[in-house]
């Protein structure tokens, strides 16, 4: 066993708890740096929005969270949770199948106090800078500033960094043809709050994207607009009416916008429009992080690292968690398998493969992606069920959950047999035919 470390986590949300919880199991010492007042993360209910309604311009006052206010989740609570702290019960007197984010955050804040890790928190903390102490040293230098304050911070070194900072907070905008010179509104889903701005029967939106998110605030919408005009990149997309919306259609990628307020789309069909909402996903940011280059974000592949966690040239002493996301299950599981398998590394219980190793089976990942046409920016998507919780969960000695596997099957065989929008009442025993089990 490797002797107790320092530690400092970067972020008090869902990921940053799981890890601040693992590494204090294998007896390191904790430091958990939080910007804002509130353990949580994306969690947290923020109604302010940006000055900048599509968050480019780099002097706004940055809002942390991106939550609507009617957000739920996309995954039953059956399937929320962690490994050993379940999230299937109702005692917050909430009774949806899907709970609300407020749900979540009562969750999560049981979580670190149960586990005391609410002491661990230094809130209203900014990371500013994370340096090596020198080229010759694993230590890391943690600058940070409490409060509002613009003056420098206080320096402390530590063994090991964790990055849990999340990736709901930059924006990743849409580009077109005459975006800039578009006479209407423009904002990004970060913006987004409630449906009450775009409440008058003439207004019509577009919506761009095709994720949850998209569809979702596009559904929430059509209730208070004249028209909501989804537009997708997909190339199987064509023009149609949507069954579970009176006024809203589906088009393909925009072609283009000009200045009389007319948005052309790929398959022909144009309309006016007021107002186009980028629903386009995030990007990977990490302004405080000073690798010399060795860790790097392109096209929002954060790379190189091994199993979207360790860079070979600095492990085990740098690492991220939370970096995967949809479409694999179990999110917060994922985060929960990832956080203990550093502190198993940082611990000596689990080992990693050489640099060379690691840095091989890296550049195996990115062939297979660009065989099976994956684009850069989907790095970090898993599109795998199981085999990268079930590499995780070996790696810090727990099996495979079989009955989780399974609640998760039947989950995905509802929204295929009964369409995400139409009802939110699964139930863990819905069929499944014996061929599937």
């Amino acid at each position: 066993m490797a002797p107790p470390l320092t530690v400092a986590v970067i972020g008090a949300g869902v990921a940053g708890l799981a890890t601040a919880r693992a590494l204090k199991v294998e007896g390191h010492r904790v430091i958990v740096y939080e910007k804002s007042n509130r353990l949580g993360g994306t969690w947290v209910y923020n109604p302010r929005v940006e000055s900048d309604p599509l968050s480019l311009d780099p002097n706004r006052e940055i809002v942390h969270s991106s939550l609507y206010q009617s957000l739920c989740t996309n995954l039953p609570r059956q399937l929320m949770g962690f490994s050993d702290y379940p999230f299937n019960t109702r005692k917050y007197g909430d009774l949806r199948t899907f709970p609300g984010h407020e749900e979540v955050l009562e969750f999560l804040n049981e979580f670190a106090s149960e586990f005391g890790l609410v002491e661990l928190i230094r809130f209203e903390t900014e990371v500013v800078r994370v340096d090596r102490a020198d080229l010759r040293s694993d230590k890391w230098v943690v600058e940070s500033r409490s409060g509002k304050s613009t003056e420098l911070g206080s320096e402390e070194v530590f063994d090991a960094v964790v990055v849990c900072n999340g990736h709901h907070t930059q924006p990743r905008v849409a580009d077109f043809p005459g975006m800039e010179k578009w006479p209407g509104k423009q904002l990004h889903s970060h913006n987004y709050r409630v449906p009450e701005p775009f409440q008058d029967q003439a207004i019509i939106v577009v919506v761009i994207g095709d994720g949850l998110s998209a569809k979702d605030i596009s559904l929430e919408i059509s209730k208070v607009a004249k028209e909501v005009h989804l537009s997708s990149r997909s190339p199987n997309i064509k023009i149609s009416k949507l069954e579970y919306g009176d006024n809203m259609w589906q088009h393909s990628e925009i072609d283009h916008v000009d200045e009389n307020g007319e948005v052309a789309f790929k398959d022909g069909a144009s309309i006016h429009a007021d107002t186009i909402l980028h629903c386009t996903g995030f990007k990977y940011d990490f302004p405080f992080l000073k690798t010399e280059g060795i860790v790097a974000v392109d096209d929002n592949r954060v790379g190189p690292l091994y199993k979207h966690i360790f860079p070979p040239e600095l492990a085990p002493s740098l690492s991220f968690v939370g970096l995967t996301y949809f479409p694999a299950p179990h999110v917060f599981l994922k985060i929960d398998l990832q956080a203990k398998w550093i502190a198993h590394v940082l611990s000596g219980k689990a080992s990693l493969p050489s640099e060379e190793e690691m840095l091989a089976d890296v550049q195996e990942y990115y062939q297979t992606m660009a065989e099976k046409g994956i684009p850069k920016h989907h790095t970090h998507s898993l599109h795998y069920e199981f085999e990268f919780s079930d590499w995780l969960a070996a790696q810090v000695g727990l099996g495979v959950d079989e009955q989780a596997r399974l609640m998760h099957r039947s989950y995905y065989k509802f929204v295929s047999d009964n369409g995400f929008w139409r009802s939110r009442e699964w139930q863990p025993g819905y069929v499944l035919q014996e061929e599937e089990l």
